[in-house]
Protein backbone atom coordinates (compact mmCIF):
# COMPACT_ATOMS: atom_id res chain seq x y z
CA UNK A 1 0.00 0.00 0.00
CA UNK A 2 1.55 3.81 -0.84
CA UNK A 3 0.21 6.22 0.98
CA UNK A 4 0.06 9.80 -0.46
CA UNK A 5 -0.56 12.65 2.00
CA UNK A 6 -2.27 15.52 0.48
CA UNK A 7 -1.21 19.03 2.28
CA UNK A 8 -2.59 22.56 2.28
CA UNK A 9 -1.06 24.47 -0.59
CA UNK A 10 0.91 27.73 0.11
CA UNK A 11 -1.74 30.78 0.73
CA UNK A 12 0.96 33.86 -0.14
CA UNK A 13 1.98 36.28 1.23
CA UNK A 14 1.15 37.15 5.45
CA UNK A 15 -1.62 33.92 4.86
CA UNK A 16 -1.41 31.65 7.74
CA UNK A 17 -4.58 29.93 7.72
CA UNK A 18 -7.70 28.98 5.83
CA UNK A 19 -10.97 27.61 6.26
CA UNK A 20 -11.26 24.13 4.43
CA UNK A 21 -15.04 25.04 2.73
CA UNK A 22 -15.83 21.53 1.32
CA UNK A 23 -14.66 18.29 -0.04
CA UNK A 24 -15.66 16.89 -3.52
CA UNK A 25 -14.38 13.46 -2.70
CA UNK A 26 -15.92 11.02 0.29
CA UNK A 27 -13.49 8.71 1.63
CA UNK A 28 -13.56 5.55 -0.50
CA UNK A 29 -13.98 7.34 -3.63
CA UNK A 30 -11.74 7.05 -6.91
CA UNK A 31 -9.37 9.98 -7.51
CA UNK A 32 -7.58 10.72 -10.79
CA UNK A 33 -4.51 13.10 -11.37
CA UNK A 34 -5.76 16.60 -10.77
CA UNK A 35 -9.19 15.89 -10.04
CA UNK A 36 -10.15 18.55 -7.38
CA UNK A 37 -10.32 16.94 -3.89
CA UNK A 38 -11.04 20.07 -1.47
CA UNK A 39 -12.04 23.56 -1.64
CA UNK A 40 -10.32 26.47 0.88
CA UNK A 41 -10.67 29.32 1.69
CA UNK A 42 -7.94 32.42 2.99
CA UNK A 43 -8.84 36.01 4.24
CA UNK A 44 -7.75 36.80 0.58
CA UNK A 45 -9.14 34.06 -2.10
CA UNK A 46 -10.51 30.71 -2.85
CA UNK A 47 -7.97 27.97 -3.83
CA UNK A 48 -8.67 24.23 -4.73
CA UNK A 49 -6.63 21.68 -3.28
CA UNK A 50 -6.10 18.69 -6.21
CA UNK A 51 -4.46 15.26 -6.23
CA UNK A 52 -0.87 15.03 -7.24
CA UNK A 53 -1.74 10.62 -8.02
CA UNK A 54 -4.49 8.80 -8.38
CA UNK A 55 -6.05 6.19 -6.49
CA UNK A 56 -8.65 6.17 -3.86
CA UNK A 57 -9.15 8.71 -1.37
CA UNK A 58 -8.43 6.92 1.84
CA UNK A 59 -8.51 9.33 4.68
CA UNK A 60 -10.05 12.95 5.12
CA UNK A 61 -8.47 14.26 8.75
CA UNK A 62 -10.08 17.71 8.45
CA UNK A 63 -13.96 18.48 7.79
CA UNK A 64 -15.42 21.30 6.13
CA UNK A 65 -15.37 24.68 8.07
CA UNK A 66 -12.20 23.92 9.91
CA UNK A 67 -9.44 25.85 10.24
CA UNK A 68 -6.39 24.23 8.26
CA UNK A 69 -2.45 25.76 8.14
CA UNK A 70 -0.47 26.20 4.60
CA UNK A 71 1.63 22.14 4.96
CA UNK A 72 -0.73 20.47 6.94
CA UNK A 73 -1.88 17.06 5.66
CA UNK A 74 -5.58 16.58 5.49
CA UNK A 75 -5.91 13.83 3.33
CA UNK A 76 -4.14 10.35 2.53
CA UNK A 77 -4.55 8.88 -1.12
CA UNK A 78 -4.03 4.87 -1.44
CA UNK A 79 -2.09 4.95 -4.79
CA UNK A 80 -2.20 1.39 -4.82
CA UNK A 81 -5.27 0.99 -5.86
CA UNK A 82 -4.43 3.15 -8.76
CA UNK A 83 -4.23 0.39 -10.91
CA UNK A 84 -7.52 -1.32 -10.01
CA UNK A 85 -10.93 -1.32 -11.31
CA UNK A 86 -13.16 0.70 -9.41
CA UNK A 87 -16.51 1.98 -9.36
CA UNK A 88 -16.36 5.98 -9.84
CA UNK A 89 -18.42 7.23 -7.01
CA UNK A 90 -20.77 10.33 -7.08
CA UNK A 91 -19.19 13.55 -6.35
CA UNK A 92 -20.44 14.77 -2.53
CA UNK A 93 -20.46 18.81 -1.75
CA UNK A 94 -20.96 20.43 1.17
CA UNK A 95 -21.30 23.26 -1.05
CA UNK A 96 -24.78 25.28 0.00
CA UNK A 97 -26.91 25.84 -3.00
CA UNK A 98 -27.12 29.61 -3.39
CA UNK A 99 -30.47 29.82 -3.54
CA UNK A 100 -33.26 32.40 -4.98
CA UNK A 101 -36.69 33.64 -4.74
CA UNK A 102 -38.92 32.58 -7.39
CA UNK A 103 -41.68 34.43 -7.39
CA UNK A 104 -45.11 33.65 -9.48
CA UNK A 105 -47.43 35.79 -7.48
CA UNK A 106 -46.90 38.68 -5.05
CA UNK A 107 -49.10 36.86 -2.31
CA UNK A 108 -48.30 33.13 -3.22
CA UNK A 109 -44.16 34.33 -3.28
CA UNK A 110 -44.31 36.36 0.50
CA UNK A 111 -46.12 33.53 1.64
CA UNK A 112 -43.42 30.87 0.67
CA UNK A 113 -40.74 33.07 1.26
CA UNK A 114 -41.90 33.47 5.35
CA UNK A 115 -42.26 29.92 5.99
CA UNK A 116 -38.85 29.22 3.90
CA UNK A 117 -36.98 31.82 6.24
CA UNK A 118 -38.67 30.52 9.21
CA UNK A 119 -36.79 26.76 8.46
CA UNK A 120 -33.67 28.44 7.97
CA UNK A 121 -33.64 30.35 11.20
CA UNK A 122 -35.18 27.32 13.59
CA UNK A 123 -34.52 24.53 11.80
CA UNK A 124 -31.66 25.12 9.56
CA UNK A 125 -30.88 21.00 9.33
CA UNK A 126 -34.41 20.83 7.29
CA UNK A 127 -34.20 23.98 5.24
CA UNK A 128 -32.02 21.64 2.44
CA UNK A 129 -34.53 19.65 0.94
CA UNK A 130 -36.59 23.06 0.61
CA UNK A 131 -33.76 23.72 -2.43
CA UNK A 132 -35.28 20.88 -4.34
CA UNK A 133 -38.54 22.52 -4.48
CA UNK A 134 -40.34 25.17 -6.56
CA UNK A 135 -39.13 28.07 -3.87
CA UNK A 136 -35.54 28.05 -3.40
CA UNK A 137 -34.73 30.41 -0.83
CA UNK A 138 -31.38 32.48 0.35
CA UNK A 139 -31.46 34.25 4.13
CA UNK A 140 -29.04 37.37 2.53
CA UNK A 141 -31.81 37.60 0.00
CA UNK A 142 -35.16 37.53 1.49
CA UNK A 143 -36.46 40.58 3.43
CA UNK A 144 -39.97 40.03 4.61
CA UNK A 145 -41.39 41.73 7.26
CA UNK A 146 -44.01 39.97 9.33
CA UNK A 147 -45.02 40.16 13.03
CA UNK A 148 -43.25 37.52 14.20
CA UNK A 149 -39.72 39.16 14.81
CA UNK A 150 -37.21 36.60 13.88
CA UNK A 151 -32.50 37.24 13.81
CA UNK A 152 -30.09 35.12 12.69
CA UNK A 153 -26.61 35.24 13.37
CA UNK A 154 -24.61 34.11 10.60
CA UNK A 155 -20.03 33.89 11.55
CA UNK A 156 -18.34 36.48 9.49
CA UNK A 157 -16.33 34.81 6.63
CA UNK A 158 -12.25 34.89 6.97
CA UNK A 159 -12.27 37.18 3.79
CA UNK A 160 -14.56 39.36 5.51
CA UNK A 161 -12.78 39.14 8.97
CA UNK A 162 -9.60 40.11 7.27
CA UNK A 163 -11.22 43.10 5.07
CA UNK A 164 -12.29 44.58 8.80
CA UNK A 165 -8.85 43.81 10.26
CA UNK A 166 -6.88 45.57 7.48
CA UNK A 167 -8.97 48.64 7.08
CA UNK A 168 -9.35 49.18 10.74
CA UNK A 169 -5.41 48.73 10.47
CA UNK A 170 -5.40 51.52 8.09
CA UNK A 171 -7.00 53.57 10.25
CA UNK A 172 -5.21 53.15 13.17
CA UNK A 173 -1.06 53.38 11.57
CA UNK A 174 -1.98 55.92 8.36
CA UNK A 175 -2.91 60.10 8.84
CA UNK A 176 -5.37 59.49 6.13
CA UNK A 177 -6.32 62.71 4.69
CA UNK A 178 -8.59 62.97 1.04
CA UNK A 179 -8.65 65.22 -1.59
CA UNK A 180 -11.26 66.19 -3.91
CA UNK A 181 -11.18 67.28 -7.88
CA UNK A 182 -13.92 66.86 -10.65
CA UNK A 183 -13.00 65.77 -14.48
CA UNK A 184 -14.63 66.27 -17.75
CA UNK A 185 -14.85 62.97 -19.49
CA UNK A 186 -15.94 64.37 -22.55
CA UNK A 187 -13.06 63.54 -24.62
CA UNK A 188 -12.58 60.44 -23.31
CA UNK A 189 -16.29 59.51 -23.85
CA UNK A 190 -15.64 60.39 -27.30
CA UNK A 191 -12.72 58.64 -28.11
CA UNK A 192 -14.13 55.37 -26.45
CA UNK A 193 -17.20 56.38 -28.82
CA UNK A 194 -15.35 56.65 -31.76
CA UNK A 195 -12.77 53.36 -31.68
CA UNK A 196 -14.53 50.98 -29.11
CA UNK A 197 -15.63 48.74 -31.78
CA UNK A 198 -12.59 49.01 -33.81
CA UNK A 199 -10.83 48.34 -30.61
CA UNK A 200 -12.56 45.44 -29.68
CA UNK A 201 -12.17 43.62 -33.01
CA UNK A 202 -8.64 43.95 -33.10
CA UNK A 203 -7.90 43.43 -29.25
CA UNK A 204 -10.57 41.58 -28.41
CA UNK A 205 -11.73 43.53 -25.53
CA UNK A 206 -13.71 46.49 -24.17
CA UNK A 207 -12.20 49.90 -24.18
CA UNK A 208 -13.25 50.87 -20.49
CA UNK A 209 -12.98 53.82 -18.49
CA UNK A 210 -10.39 51.97 -16.22
CA UNK A 211 -7.40 51.91 -18.37
CA UNK A 212 -7.67 55.57 -19.28
CA UNK A 213 -7.24 56.25 -15.18
CA UNK A 214 -4.29 53.90 -14.91
CA UNK A 215 -2.26 55.48 -17.66
CA UNK A 216 -3.02 58.88 -15.90
CA UNK A 217 -2.30 57.73 -12.33
CA UNK A 218 1.24 56.26 -13.83
CA UNK A 219 1.95 59.40 -15.92
CA UNK A 220 1.36 61.77 -12.77
CA UNK A 221 3.15 59.67 -10.31
CA UNK A 222 6.29 60.05 -12.55
CA UNK A 223 6.04 63.92 -11.51
CA UNK A 224 4.85 62.76 -8.26
CA UNK A 225 6.80 59.62 -6.63
CA UNK A 226 5.79 59.74 -3.06
CA UNK A 227 2.15 59.17 -4.40
CA UNK A 228 3.60 55.33 -5.48
CA UNK A 229 5.79 55.04 -2.19
CA UNK A 230 5.34 53.25 0.98
CA UNK A 231 7.03 54.15 4.57
CA UNK A 232 8.87 50.95 6.07
CA UNK A 233 9.89 51.83 9.70
CA UNK A 234 11.93 54.94 9.64
CA UNK A 235 12.39 54.42 5.72
CA UNK A 236 10.48 55.53 2.81
CA UNK A 237 10.49 52.86 -0.17
CA UNK A 238 10.20 54.27 -3.50
CA UNK A 239 9.35 52.45 -6.69
CA UNK A 240 10.36 53.12 -10.32
CA UNK A 241 7.49 50.79 -11.48
CA UNK A 242 3.38 51.19 -10.42
CA UNK A 243 1.54 47.98 -9.81
CA UNK A 244 -2.06 48.88 -9.91
CA UNK A 245 -4.25 46.93 -7.29
CA UNK A 246 -7.79 47.08 -8.73
CA UNK A 247 -10.93 46.57 -6.28
CA UNK A 248 -13.15 44.03 -7.23
CA UNK A 249 -16.39 43.58 -5.67
CA UNK A 250 -16.95 39.46 -5.41
CA UNK A 251 -20.26 37.76 -3.30
CA UNK A 252 -17.52 37.36 -0.89
CA UNK A 253 -16.50 40.75 -0.56
CA UNK A 254 -14.20 43.61 -2.17
CA UNK A 255 -10.71 41.78 -3.20
CA UNK A 256 -7.71 43.80 -5.03
CA UNK A 257 -5.63 41.67 -7.40
CA UNK A 258 -2.89 43.70 -8.62
CA UNK A 259 -2.09 44.91 -12.65
CA UNK A 260 1.44 44.79 -12.66
CA UNK A 261 3.75 47.21 -13.98
CA UNK A 262 1.08 49.55 -15.53
CA UNK A 263 4.15 52.50 -16.76
CA UNK A 264 5.08 49.82 -19.53
CA UNK A 265 1.79 48.48 -20.73
CA UNK A 266 -0.93 49.41 -23.05
CA UNK A 267 -4.69 50.44 -23.27
CA UNK A 268 -5.21 46.87 -24.73
CA UNK A 269 -2.64 45.42 -22.45
CA UNK A 270 -4.72 47.53 -19.70
CA UNK A 271 -8.14 46.27 -20.24
CA UNK A 272 -6.93 42.65 -20.96
CA UNK A 273 -5.27 42.40 -17.80
CA UNK A 274 -8.01 43.66 -15.48
CA UNK A 275 -10.67 41.96 -17.41
CA UNK A 276 -8.29 38.58 -16.66
CA UNK A 277 -7.81 39.48 -12.78
CA UNK A 278 -11.63 40.62 -12.42
CA UNK A 279 -12.78 37.56 -14.03
CA UNK A 280 -10.31 35.27 -11.64
CA UNK A 281 -11.71 37.37 -8.36
CA UNK A 282 -15.25 36.48 -9.23
CA UNK A 283 -14.45 32.84 -10.37
CA UNK A 284 -12.40 32.49 -7.43
CA UNK A 285 -9.38 31.42 -9.39
CA UNK A 286 -6.83 34.27 -8.11
CA UNK A 287 -3.57 32.76 -6.82
CA UNK A 288 -1.72 34.21 -4.06
CA UNK A 289 0.52 36.08 -6.38
CA UNK A 290 -1.83 37.85 -7.66
CA UNK A 291 -2.75 39.70 -4.79
CA UNK A 292 0.76 40.40 -3.61
CA UNK A 293 2.65 43.91 -3.75
CA UNK A 294 0.60 46.58 -4.93
CA UNK A 295 2.21 50.60 -5.05
CA UNK A 296 -1.31 52.24 -5.89
CA UNK A 297 -4.91 51.53 -5.86
CA UNK A 298 -8.13 52.38 -7.75
CA UNK A 299 -11.76 51.71 -6.89
CA UNK A 300 -14.81 52.63 -8.67
CA UNK A 301 -17.39 53.14 -6.84
CA UNK A 302 -19.40 54.82 -9.77
CA UNK A 303 -20.30 51.25 -10.96
CA UNK A 304 -22.43 51.24 -8.25
CA UNK A 305 -23.89 54.77 -8.24
CA UNK A 306 -21.76 56.34 -6.32
CA UNK A 307 -21.55 60.21 -6.64
CA UNK A 308 -18.76 60.76 -3.47
CA UNK A 309 -16.46 59.04 -1.10
CA UNK A 310 -13.54 59.08 0.85
CA UNK A 311 -12.07 55.62 0.20
CA UNK A 312 -9.35 53.78 2.50
CA UNK A 313 -6.01 53.38 1.93
CA UNK A 314 -4.88 49.77 1.67
CA UNK A 315 -1.69 49.43 3.70
CA UNK A 316 1.27 49.85 2.83
CA UNK A 317 0.35 51.94 0.15
CA UNK A 318 0.21 55.56 0.32
CA UNK A 319 -2.47 56.37 -1.97
CA UNK A 320 -5.82 55.88 -3.64
CA UNK A 321 -8.01 56.67 -6.32
CA UNK A 322 -11.51 56.74 -5.78
CA UNK A 323 -13.60 57.02 -9.54
CA UNK A 324 -16.97 57.68 -9.05
CA UNK A 325 -20.27 57.97 -11.26
CA UNK A 326 -20.05 60.32 -14.54
CA UNK A 327 -23.25 62.75 -13.87
CA UNK A 328 -24.52 65.15 -16.81
CA UNK A 329 -23.93 68.64 -14.83
CA UNK A 330 -23.67 72.20 -16.28
CA UNK A 331 -20.47 73.88 -15.86
CA UNK A 332 -18.51 76.57 -16.96
CA UNK A 333 -16.59 76.44 -20.37
CA UNK A 334 -15.27 79.46 -22.35
CA UNK A 335 -17.71 81.32 -20.22
CA UNK A 336 -20.55 79.93 -21.33
CA UNK A 337 -22.60 77.44 -19.40
CA UNK A 338 -22.53 73.93 -21.05
CA UNK A 339 -23.41 70.74 -20.07
CA UNK A 340 -20.74 68.01 -19.49
CA UNK A 341 -20.05 64.66 -18.02
CA UNK A 342 -18.44 64.95 -14.63
CA UNK A 343 -16.87 62.68 -12.30
CA UNK A 344 -15.78 63.32 -9.15
CA UNK A 345 -12.64 62.17 -8.15
CA UNK A 346 -11.12 61.30 -4.74
CA UNK A 347 -7.53 61.02 -4.04
CA UNK A 348 -6.99 59.12 -0.21
CA UNK A 349 -2.89 59.71 1.04
CA UNK A 350 -1.00 59.45 3.99
CA UNK A 351 -0.07 62.85 5.20
CA UNK A 352 2.93 61.39 6.78
CA UNK A 353 4.46 60.55 3.66
CA UNK A 354 2.70 62.81 1.28
CA UNK A 355 2.15 67.06 1.18
CA UNK A 356 -0.96 68.28 0.72
CA UNK A 357 0.52 70.37 -2.15
CA UNK A 358 1.95 66.57 -3.97
CA UNK A 359 -1.87 65.22 -3.81
CA UNK A 360 -3.69 68.22 -5.02
CA UNK A 361 -0.69 68.49 -7.99
CA UNK A 362 -0.80 64.55 -8.61
CA UNK A 363 -4.97 64.45 -8.60
CA UNK A 364 -4.61 67.77 -11.14
CA UNK A 365 -2.57 66.30 -12.99
CA UNK A 366 -4.83 62.96 -13.52
CA UNK A 367 -7.79 65.38 -14.36
CA UNK A 368 -5.34 67.07 -16.85
CA UNK A 369 -4.68 63.62 -18.41
CA UNK A 370 -8.12 62.51 -18.51
CA UNK A 371 -9.41 66.22 -20.08
CA UNK A 372 -6.80 65.82 -22.86
CA UNK A 373 -5.71 62.45 -23.87
CA UNK A 374 -3.51 63.81 -26.12
CA UNK A 375 -0.87 64.31 -23.75
CA UNK A 376 -0.11 60.82 -23.57
CA UNK A 377 0.88 60.80 -27.65
CA UNK A 378 3.21 64.00 -27.26
CA UNK A 379 4.58 62.30 -23.67
CA UNK A 380 3.48 65.41 -21.84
Amino acid sequence: MADVEIKVPSLGESESEATLVSWLKAEGDAVAVDDVLAEIESDKITMEITALDAGILKTIYKQADEMVEPGEVVAIVDTSAAHKPVKQATKKSTKTIKPEVVIESQEEAQKEAKAVVKTLLEKPEQAEGTLESKVETNIEKVNVFSEERLEKRVAMSGLRKRIATRLKDAQNTAAMLTTFNEVNMQAVMDLRARYKDSFKEKHGVNLGFMSFFVKACAHASFQFPAINAFIDGEETVYHNYMDVGVAVSTEKGLIVPVLRDVGQLGYAEIEQGIASLAGKARDGGLVPGDLKGGTFSITNGGVFGSLLSTPILNPPQSAILGMHTIQKRPIAENDQVVIRPMMYLALTYDHRLIDGREAVQFLVSVKEYLEQPGMALLDL
